[in-house]
């Protein structure tokens, strides 16, 4: 492939969001290689998951180090998400062949896209309302009942489900949707917790997801150990950064993105992929707004504090 340079920087942009904010990586690499190297939608999903398999487990190791995998919760998920990947390569391959194929597969990609703007934009909406309801740490502190909320096995299996097969027919989902959906199912638990089990349980969905579409000539290993020699180093350097970079901000830059390339997917005209944009980041804008506005008055009260301390009574 004559176009190795721009895939391996391609690959490390997207590694480096991934790494800075946990989210975007197959929704930013496939409508990447479909729109700008120009392949097939199909090679695009398979060479993606087979890179995601090998770039995975690095989040995955850091979380398990940190012991922030809700294995129990890992254990409800698989039995449905590893089978529905799998099958998911084959539902893919139920809606044709050749060119119309490629045609509905951009159809079902830019769905997906979309859905993951849903996803983000709600797991966004539920960080705000489950800080403003108990401060960073939960009602409990750093050590309370987040960490021990029951796992709810009925509706896990169902997320491994409909998780796997969105997956499996796009490899879009493992980092977006998923975990919005975990969040909704499992409202109580950390939010270091909830991406350390969405990793783990990713690993074992995204490779049988993989090995499908290898069997069926999907995947281009080739394509996908160039997307990797960029990759892992942006993946390890975004971990890095990721402490001192407003995390917020590249979320909504995300939004934007994958709302433009969903939008595209799908064969908007170009005003309305524009106005799409721009809402989105007339939205960052205004969130970004609000959140200044609610953080004066903390800020005021913590400045008040010290010079209570000497008034008596203050205490």
């Amino acid at each position: 492939m004559d176009s190795t340079v721009p895939i391996v920087i391609a690959g490390a942009l997207v590694g480096f969001a991934v790494g800075l904010t946990g989210m975007g990586g197959g929704a930013l690499m496939t409508p990447i290689m479909v729109m700008v190297f120009g392949v097939n939608p199909t090679a695009a999903i398979g060479s993606d998951l087979a890179a995601s398999v090998f770039m995975k487990p690095f989040g995955a190791l850091v979380h398990q180090r940190a012991g922030t995998v809700r294995w129990d919760i890992v254990r409800w998920l698989l039995p449905t998400a590893v089978p529905a990947a799998f099958g998911g390569v084959f539902l893919l391959r139920a809606l044709g062949d050749g060119d119309d194929l490629q045609q509905r597969v951009k159809y079902v990609v830019g769905t997906a896209l979309m859905l993951a703007v849903v996803g983000m934009l709600a797991r966004m909406w539920l960080d705000r309302r489950r800080t403003t309801a108990d401060g960073p740490d939960g009602p409990d502190g750093e050590d309370g009942m987040d960490a021990r909320v029951p796992v709810r096995p009925v509706a896990t299996l169902l997320i491994g489900l409909v998780g796997g097969v969105i997956v499996g027919m796009t490899s879009v989902g493992s980092g977006s949707l998923i975990i919005v959906m975990l969040m909704l199912a499992h409202p109580r638990l950390k939010a270091n917790h909830l991406v350390g089990t969405d990793l783990v349980q990713a690993i074992p969905m995204v490779a049988a997801a993989a090995l499908g579409h290898l069997l069926v000539g999907d995947a281009d290993l080739g394509l996908a150990a160039t997307l990797l020699t960029g990759a892992v180093p942006g993946v390890l350097l975004g971990s890095l950064v990721s402490s001192r970079v407003a995390g917020s901000t590249v979320r909504w830059a995300l939004v934007v993105l994958l709302t433009g390339s969903g939008l595209a997917m799908l064969k908007a005209s170009s005003t309305v992929v524009l106005l799409g944009c721009l809402a989105m980041v007339l939205l960052g804008a205004l969130t970004a707004v609000r959140d200044r506005r609610s953080a004066r008055p903390e800020a005021a009260e913590t400045a008040e504090a010290p010079e209570m301390a000497g008034v008596p009574g203050s205490r």
